[in-house]
């Protein structure tokens, strides 16, 4: 998995690893990864490097002489000449950078204005800079994260620098992972300066490709040639109306693709009918179920489906029309999975879509917390939120993935997953991976249907188990 960290705990884990080494090492350290990453910059072009104060300018100035040793010239850009790292200027002017009054004309730039701890926003000659760039549209690279940006909070300010791709240093950091900020990132990059054991707990994880064995733990019985319908779980499916039979269908067709035994439908007689008809293996009876889902396409029923599978006892995954005030508990006795977008959530906390889109992080936490439940935010990168866990980001999925009927798909993938064994958060957060990579893979660079992305998560799910799932980037990469 990939992780992030906060700008604090990054704080003391280079304090405590800087006490380990000899004075400068980290910096060298930073510095030869920084200029590793930036070799594809050719001899004789011209890089205009923005410098801040401090270590984070200091770490592009000594990159500057690994540059300028293999014929890269080197232009530099101070923000304040008081506050420059003074010992990085000077061996980068001794390699023969040479300081000029400001950005023109460079086809390459590295923002080294501010690191992770300054705060959002730029005034002054940093947003004359930042103006620069999205005017003249250099190739930039961030170092460490773009300027401006909310590193923590992984939000957007009125003025930030656009990167084509940022060197991040030790562990990435919420603003390169999460939306909104992680648009100005570019696809991000790691520099391993040797942090990794004076890390703390992660804010932010994201599963990969080769995490298949993560998820596999999670399912005893995989392991068990004995296993049968019933030890593998069974998911009780109440969704769908008359008006919106096909709900129904797709969340069956989500579950039905995950790990559970079996499926058990709870619906109108010719909701029901329907239902089988066209899915055979689906009963349409009542009886025992270890996780429901309730609420995609549901009609005016929702409030008693809701009411008689929290009665069951049985962890729950709660979607679409289950989402409103109402229906819900102050606080979940059994655990549960709410996976709202960003309208629905917004009406959960009475406020502004808007508000949750600019600051979705904050949002996704704040409704984890208020319910004592998961939250998994759909976006173009899916939250799942667990008080007292790591918030997980999802990287995978299509630009095709966003279509009628995708996220009652996702619903029944997830209870599925709780059925078979594996808590909400876990549950949600490889459903999302999951959901995500079926689309890819469904039809490469090309639209899919909900039904599409269905039909492909068995072999997605195979693959994952196996290791060998691979092409599962967010299509912005």
């Amino acid at each position: 998995m990939l992780t992030a960290h906060l700008v604090a705990d990054i704080r003391a884990a280079e304090e405590a690893l800087a006490a380990t080494l000899p004075e400068g090492e980290l910096m060298r350290r930073a510095s030869k990864g920084l200029a590793e990453r930036v070799d594809f910059i050719p001899a004789g072009e011209v890089v205009v490097m923005l410098i801040g104060p401090g270590n984070n300018g200091g770490d592009a100035l000594y990159a500057a002489v690994h540059l300028l040793d293999r014929g890269v010239r080197v232009d530099l850009c101070l923000l304040d000449e008081t506050k420059v790292h003074a010992d990085g200027l000077a061996a980068a002017q001794a390699g023969g950078a040479q300081i000029v009054e400001e950005p023109s004309g460079q086809r390459w730039c590295l923002d080294a204005i501010f690191g992770i701890g300054a705060r959002p926003g730029l005034s002054g000659k940093a947003a004359e800079w930042a103006e620069w760039i999205a005017e003249n549209d250099p190739y930039t690279v961030a170092v460490d994260v773009p300027s401006g940006i909310g590193v923590d909070t992984a939000t957007l300010s009125s003025m930030y620098v656009t990167a084509d791709s940022t060197i991040a240093f030790g562990t990435y950091k919420n603003a390169l992972l999460a939306t909104p900020a992680e648009s100005a990132s570019g696809f991000p990059e790691l520099v391993d300066i040797g942090l990794g054991p004076h890390l703390s707990e992660p804010s932010l994880e994201a599963l990969e490709g080769d995490d298949g064995d993560l998820m596999a733990e999670c399912f005893a019985w995989l392991d068990d040639p004995a296993s049968h319908k019933y030890s593998r779980g069974v998911v009780g499916i109440a969704a769908g109306s008359e008006e919106y039979a096909g709900a129904a269908h797709l969340c069956v067709a989500g579950a039905q693709a995950g790990m559970a035994g079996m499926v058990r439908f709870a619906g109108s007689q010719a909701l029901s009918a329907r239902v089988v008809d066209r899915a055979p293996e689906v009963v349409a009876a009542p009886g025992r179920v270890q996780a429901w889902v309730v609420g995609p396409g549901g009609g005016d029923d929702v409030g008693a489906l809701i009411t008689a599978a929290l009665a069951d006892g049985v962890p729950v995954v709660l979607d679409a029309a289950a989402l409103e005030l109402e229906y819900l508990p102050g606080s979940f006795d059994v655990p549960a999975l709410l996976t709202p977008h960003a309208g629905e959530l917004a009406r959960l906390l009475d406020t502004d879509r808007e508000n949750v889109e600019a600051d979705p992080l904050s949002h996704v936490t704040r409704a984890a917390e208020r319910w004592n439940a998961t939250v998994l935010l759909k976006g173009p990168r899916t939250l799942v939120a667990t008080p007292g866990r790591a918030t997980r980001v999802n990287l995978t999925g299509s630009l095709w993935l966003g279509t009628a009927g995708a996220g009652d798909v996702l619903a029944g993938l997830a209870g599925s997953l709780l059925a078979a064994g594996a808590d909400p958060h876990d549950a949600g957060s490889f459903a999302a991976f999951l959901h995500g990579a079926a689309s890819v893979h469904a039809n490469p660079g090309g639209p899919v249907t909900a039904s599409d992305v269905a039909a492909a998560l068995p072999v997605t799910i195979a693959d994952f188990i196996a290791g060998t799932l691979d092409d599962v980037r967010d299509w912005r990469d």
